[in-house]
């Protein structure tokens, strides 16, 4: 995976703003894989085999690059993929008349996780749908493994390891190096 990830051209380096706030010398442009069908096709078959022994009946992901992620695993197990997107009133929510039946077993997946925010929203997306998340997955975990989302299982394609520092906090900033908001 983590070839795929370099060939792909993912990997960045500069100063960075990730949307959790925290600022990073490193950052990876989930587009310059998805781009590319064959990546794609090769991470969500980890993400499917992870979820498939779950039973999932939808799949769910975040705009936007879950977008991409929950319609090809979705084609992967022969499920369907729908996506939830940010709600004017805070958090996601599904819109486009994308629904879910009481106690549909949806698993959850998702492009690069640092913070989670986005997961945990999608999870509170389904639930107030009616529906059940089976299980999480995620393209790359850059989280360090700090993030615990209790019973629910947990996979990540790939880890990657990448420093992080709240803005306050970053060296870089410090040296005045020009910041670029992801």
């Amino acid at each position: 995976m983590i070839a795929a990830l370099t060939d792909a051209g993912a990997f960045l380096t500069g100063h960075f703003q990730l949307n959790s706030g925290r600022h990073s010398d490193r950052y990876l442009e989930k587009f310059n894989l998805l781009q590319w069908p064959r990546y794609t096709e090769l991470v969500c078959r980890k993400m499917s085999e992870a979820g498939r022994i779950h039973r999932p009946e939808t799949i769910a992901g975040p705009t936007t690059g879950g977008v991409v992620l929950a319609y090809e695993v979705g084609r992967q197990l022969v499920l369907r993929g729908i996506f939830c997107e940010r709600d004017p009133a805070g958090g996601r929510s599904f819109q486009r008349d994308f629904r879910l039946h009481p106690g549909e077993r949806v698993m959850v997946v998702d492009d690069v996780m640092t913070s989670g925010e986005s997961v945990f929203d999608t999870i509170g997306a389904v639930q107030k749908a009616g529906g059940v998340v089976t299980s999480v997955a995620v393209m790359v975990d850059r989280s360090g493994g700090k993030v615990d989302f209790g019973a629910t299982p947990f996979f990540a394609a790939t880890e990657v390891e990448m420093q992080t520092w709240a803005a306050d906090e970053c060296p870089l900033c410090k040296q005045g190096v020009p910041l670029k908001v992801t």
